[in-house]
């Protein structure tokens, strides 16, 4: 069973990660409400917030008392690496979006289209971000269903529900500014 002090310190970080990013989110949320931001996808966003508490949850659970697989030191490390790679794309979104960077869909009509940075080489690192980490930190630990679970149904969210309301809302920004 891989060490309990190794899953404790990843989900720490993790979790300590996401509370770092929600208060940014909050800031920029209530600076993007008062230049007078539209909200996109509201009704979706709480099936976020489940998703990341069940993933964590789950890699707990499993990793400890149920993992499918015991990784070796290397494999570990290699998830260990991906994870980090995952860190860089979302602080690089981070970056390149400023103040406009949210974990909420705010559109403020007038407002230029984003093309530095990352994003003129991607154009959802972020979520490319969540993708990759929902998927290694359970693997790191040898908790396959839960990376399974967790990578799946983030899938069915972005794919049903998010990627619609922020293509809706670029699509806002597009015909307020055309790209050239």
């Amino acid at each position: 069973m891989k060490s309990s002090l190794t899953i404790i310190a990843l989900l720490t970080t993790v979790i300590l990660q996401r509370l770092v990013e929600l208060v940014i989110a909050r800031r920029n949320e209530r600076r993007a409400r008062a230049r007078g931001a539209r909200e996109f996808g509201a009704s979706h966003y709480p099936l976020f917030f489940l998703l990341h508490i069940g993933w964590i949850l789950g890699t707990a659970f499993e990793g400890t008392m149920w993992p499918f697989f015991e990784p070796s030191f290397p494999v570990t490390m290699i998830f260990l690496v991906l994870f980090l790679g995952a860190q860089a794309l979302r602080y690089a979104a981070i970056v390149a979006l400023g103040e406009r960077w949210n974990t909420r869909i705010l559109v403020v009509e007038g407002e230029p289209y984003i093309r530095r940075g990352i994003y003129q080489y991607l154009a959802h690192p972020n979520y490319v971000a969540v993708c990759l980490e929902l998927f290694v930190v359970p693997m790191a630990v040898g908790a396959l269903y839960t990376a399974m679970i967790a990578t799946f149904v983030n899938a069915v969210i972005l794919l049903r529900f998010r990627l619609p309301a922020e293509r809706e809302a670029l699509h806002l920004l597009q015909r307020n500014n055309p790209i050239d």
